[in-house]
């Protein structure tokens, strides 16, 4: 990683030379200090803004608090388009509590991903809701990212009580030059609507266009499905996989379509047929039941009648189909639980997603809806539950927000919001067990899930609040805390209020914000 410059004037020089240092706004001296002794440099100058103690007084221009850790906030100080296509994202994180150092690297950590040494700001993000992507630092070579080190930049291992460090990454800029974007971390729910700056930031911070670096994003996947169980969609912004139950489609062991697929195939079809696609896949799938010598052929044979009943409903030519059969060796789900299995009996159709129908704006409602509650007991104790809100995000994104209370005169833990049905969608513990139905369209929809390419394929981690990990203890409530949870979910075009079941609270007809 290029050195970052200690020094305005030395900064001055390595600019105009062009060295691996983005451009800044000009900032005062900071107050003479004396450099670590270490053969790598520390922090860079303090914003003009910082106090004589270093602490950055910049306004905020959002924030939002750690769930795991109450007395740790979080604020967006600085968020700056450089070039047009990097942002550098500054983040102020504070101890606002009297009694306690608080540790903040393990937290600012990224999840979707081995963290190694736990000392990089590397979960500091954006949610760039165009692509339909999570955009996170840069990775050069040698280092997990072009961000913040705890070492390198001698920012300690702890926050003290009533003090703040400034922590940044860079990454790449949300696609359509937009004016604010969502700004995401590992540590508490996402912060909406912050602006975008085109000026210089103030600071100095290395210039991924100085060296390879290699861009990380993450697709985010929007699960929904017909409350008959019959389909399951996901949609990445680019193409829609429609996975429709064996179960309903065929009888056992068979590839002949049933009476009840007619209805699932025409809604396929008009999918298609509204969308730009020209080729379409089709794949076959099964569960671990069985052996390969059963399993490949009857999915190649159940791909190829699904193949040829779409084939006859589409309503325009030039749509090409391939046919393929997977056996068992694609699952979406464990095989150990008849859930799984059910899911993963599925014939899986891939095409480009359709273009929306133009809609009539949806008038939304304006905060301060009541009766948005429930409670429940964990281990004896009265766990209470408040929906914070339900707001739409563009490219039709939805970000629910909770609280959890312990009611209670003991410490306890609330495991209820991990222990969904179909939790072995998700390989790490997370707030997963959530779901907002559209009464109305009879769709459900799942939470939001980040695919992370790995070295075998792909793995999936919940686009929600975590609770394994470093994290493992947010489902542990002493009495009269409360923690604010979250969720990404896609949202329907036309609904203005949709129905919303966490956990074993009751369910509740929310107004979309």
């Amino acid at each position: 990683m290029p050195s970052r410059i200690l020094t305005l004037s030395a900064l001055l020089t390595f600019a105009a030379a062009g060295c691996g240092v983005l451009p800044m706004q000009e900032a005062a001296p900071p107050p003479a200090t004396t450099a670590p002794a270490s053969s790598a440099p520390a922090t860079s100058a303090p914003p003009a803004t910082a106090t004589a103690s270093g602490q950055d007084t910049r306004p905020a221009l959002a924030e939002t608090r750690s769930t795991m850790t109450e007395n740790l906030k979080v604020e967006v100080v600085g968020l700056n388009r450089v070039k047009g296509k990097h942002l550098i994202a500054q983040i102020r994180l504070s101890n606002t509590g009297t009694d306690k150092h608080l540790s903040w690297a393990g937290e600012m950590g990224d999840r979707t991903r081995p963290l190694g040494e736990i000392k990089w700001a590397s979960g500091i993000g954006v949610l760039d809701a165009q692509a339909r992507t999570w955009l996170l630092p840069y990775q050069p070579a040698g280092s997990p990212c072009l961000c913040s080190d705890q070492d390198r930049d001698g920012l300690g291992h702890f926050i003290d009580p009533g003090q703040s460090i400034t922590v940044y990454a860079v990454l790449p800029a949300p696609s359509g030059n937009p004016a604010t974007t969502t700004v995401v971390t590992p540590v508490g729910p996402p912060m909406l609507n912050v602006p975008i700056s085109d000026e210089a930031p103030t600071g100095d911070f290395p210039d991924p266009d100085a060296e390879p670096v290699t861009p990380l994003t993450r697709r985010l996947i929007l699960p929904s499905e017909s409350l008959d169980k019959s389909e399951e969609t996901a949609d990445d912004g680019k193409d829609l996989q429609v996975n429709l139950s064996s179960d309903v489609l065929f009888a056992v062991d068979k590839a002949t379509l049933t009476p009840e697929a007619k209805s699932i195939m025409a809604r396929t079809a008009k999918l298609i047929d509204a969308s730009p696609a020209t080729v379409v896949t089709v794949a076959g799938h099964a569960d671990s039941s069985g052996n390969d010598a059963i399993n490949d052929p009857l999915s190649l044979r159940r791909a190829q009648a699904v193949q040829d009943a779409l084939s006859a409903l589409l309503s325009r030519d030039g749509v090409r189909f391939q046919a393929k059969g997977y056996g068992s060796r694609r699952p979406l789900y464990s095989n150990d639980s008849d859930e799984g299995k059910r899911r993963n009996r599925r014939v899986t159709v891939t095409f480009p997603k359709p273009q929306p129908a133009p809609q009539e704006p949806v008038a939304t409602t304006s905060p301060g809806a009541t009766g948005l509650t429930g409670t429940t007991k964990a281990d004896g104790q009265p766990i209470a539950m408040e929906v914070a809100g339900l707001r739409r995000l563009p490219g039709g994104l939805g970000l629910l927000t909770y609280k959890i209370t312990n009611e209670g005169s003991a410490e306890t833990w609330f495991r209820d919001l991990h222990l969904a049905q179909d939790w072995e969608a998700y390989k790490y513990q997370a707030a997963s067990n959530v779901r907002v139905t559209d009464v109305a369209a009879r769709r459900q929809y799942l939470p939001g899930r980040l695919e992370v390419p790995t070295d075998d394929g792909v793995d999936f981690y919940c686009a929600c609040t975590d609770v394994s990990g470093v994290r493992i203890s947010t489902e542990k409530f002493a009495p009269g805390q409360t923690r604010e949870f979250w969720n990404l979910f896609a949202l329907p075009d036309t609904a203005d209020t949709l129905k919303v079941k966490i956990g074993p609270f009751r369910d509740l007809h929310v107004p979309i914000q």
